[in-house]
């Protein structure tokens, strides 16, 4: 999170995107987003080393942790290093991949990265557990690979109704997803997918205090 938006209380602006990891976004395709968007994180899944050079093309800096034994995993950007570097830890384990979650602090909440388990019972269990580890105002965001309400206690689903995958080619799938606890959001949209198999996905999150009668934008829920 830029300086000045911790300062003057103005929105927080995060991307999230499953880049494909085989044949999907480029590193020029993610710089190419930050320079239209500016956002103030960019959470990334599906990362391999090629993106700690994102740094390069777009500044910032690129915390990334790739997935127990895969060569990728998820990645943080942000204009400016943050306080402390991103945390990561395992998450309650499937029968094939192991997942982590990936937590930035960005000053006024911290916002987690998350690229869950597909089973429907298990990415349920790994956000509740995710939830116990993060402070009081917070985040969610990332591929959740999961259909149907979420039903987490104490976070709202925000953000477009629209799909963000199409599986095989085929059936449109709404898996990206950003849950808050304590902030509100202003703005949500889908962007264009690009490259990737997945869209990214764009939300504006200010804490309750700082918004004054505005008109949310973007078809938030």
């Amino acid at each position: 999170m830029s300086a000045s938006a911790a300062v003057h209380g103005q929105a927080t602006k995060l991307i999230s995107w499953n880049l494909l990891h085989r044949d999907g976004a480029k590193v020029a395709d993610v710089a190419d987003l930050i320079a239209r968007e500016q956002p103030d994180a960019l959470l990334m899944q599906e990362a391999t080393a090629d993106f700690e050079s994102l740094p390069d093309l777009a500044g910032g800096a690129v915390s990334r942790t790739p997935l127990p034994g895969r060569r990728h995993g998820l990645a943080i950007w942000t204009p400016k290093p943050t306080a402390r570097p991103a945390e990561t830890f395992e998450l309650p384990k499937g029968a094939i991949v192991n997942r982590i979650c990936q937590v930035a602090d960005l000053g006024p909440f911290a916002v987690a990265n998350v690229h869950l388990s597909h089973g429907q019972r298990l990415n349920r269990l790994q956000l509740q557990f995710i939830s116990q580890h993060l402070p009081p105002r917070a985040a969610i965001m990332g591929d959740f690979n999961l259909v149907g309400p979420v039903l987490l206690s104490g976070f709202r689903d925000v953000g477009m109704r629209r799909h963000t995958h199409r599986a095989s080619g085929l059936l449109r799938l709404r898996l990206d997803r950003c849950l808050i606890r304590d902030m509100v959001c202003t703005e949500a949209l889908v962007l264009s997918r690009g490259t990737s198999d997945h869209h990214p996905i764009l939300v504006r999150l200010e804490p309750p205090s700082e918004v004054r009668q505005k008109k949310p934008r973007g078809g938030v829920a």
